[in-house]
């Protein structure tokens, strides 16, 4: 396992941070999902790393971070907190770019939306993490209106979703992923997201890393869906619809320009843990955003 460049201090949250690339480069900083670690965007960085001050973290409840034992300690923004602790930690003056994947990209719509976002964020790529209030505006706007064109999107999110209401049972999915579905997480994400196994290397603490991400579901999916508060983004973003996600359907992104001013949308044909399958694509994809939002801004 890696060693942390630094730890970062949020409250009682101990932070492990990673720093690589360029150390003179424009600063960017990498979000991993659920259940993974910062070891996830490491085909990523070596494509990125020649330009980039690249800044990856494990995630509360992950790696060598802090996982504390209560349900609402994992909600959306305590882990906007520990976003912010990091940056201004690392890179207290200036912006930041941001790539995200999975529950990270859940946590950066987080982000995008506090009032302090414009001033530290110049942009954000994210992929296969939704914005939870947007979804759930969303869904609620189309079974208001119940043609079968307007269920089609839904029906077909909430069947993908399938394993979100399974994490709501008392410790049963906690037993289950510690000592079933991590032995055999390379073969289980060869089935279910037909990645190459040999790729897939997962940490050594992933059995405690499935279980504390639990509660990032528990925290989050029911309140949000149930209770949108959308707030209007204005950080340019660029969200990468992997079209074969068998966990996000592409049908649920319908509705983001409303909500998310500067918006471009990237399709590639990859399922959900692109950052493996896929990495220079997502490298490539972010870069020229990243470019592109530079010259429009003038930086």
């Amino acid at each position: 396992m890696d060693t942390p460049t630094k730890y970062v201090t949020n409250g009682d949250i101990r932070i492990a941070v990673f720093e690589s690339g360029n150390p003179s480069g424009t600063p960017l900083v990498l979000v991993h999902g659920w259940p993974d670690t910062h070891a996830l965007w490491d085909a990523v960085v070596a494509e990125l790393g020649d330009t980039f001050r690249i800044i990856s973290y494990d995630t509360r409840g992950a790696g060598l971070t802090t996982a504390p034992n209560s349900t609402s300690a994992y909600a959306l923004p305590e882990l906007a907190r520990d976003f912010y602790a990091v940056i201004d930690d690392v890179c207290p003056d200036g912006q930041v770019h941001v790539l995200a994947h999975d529950w990270g990209g859940v946590e950066t719509w987080e982000v995008l939306g506090e009032p302090q976002a414009e001033q530290r964020i110049a942009s954000a790529t994210i992929t296969s993490g939704p914005n939870l209030d947007i979804l759930g505006s969303w869904v609620r706007d189309r079974f208001s209106r119940p043609t079968p064109r307007n269920l089609a999107g839904p029906l077909r999110q909430l069947a993908n979703s399938w394993y979100t209401y399974l994490f709501h049972i008392p410790m049963l999915p906690q037993y289950v992923l510690r000592n079933g579905v991590a032995q055999h997480w390379p073969r289980f994400l060869a089935l279910f997201d037909g990645q190459d196994a040999e790729r897939v290397r997962p940490a050594a603490t992933l059995p405690d890393d499935m279980a504390n991400g639990v509660n990032r579901y528990r925290a989050n999916i029911g309140p949000r869906l149930s209770r949108s508060r959308s707030k209007i983004i204005n950080v340019p973003v660029q969200v990468i619809i992997n079209m074969r996600d068998p966990a996000v359907h592409h049908s649920g992104y319908a509705d983001y320009g409303k909500y998310v001013t500067h918006m471009v949308e990237r399709k590639i044909d990859a399922g959900h843990w692109a950052p493996i399958s896929h990495p220079a694509i997502l490298a490539a994809a972010t870069r020229e955003f990243i470019d592109t939002v530079t010259q429009k801004t003038g930086e």
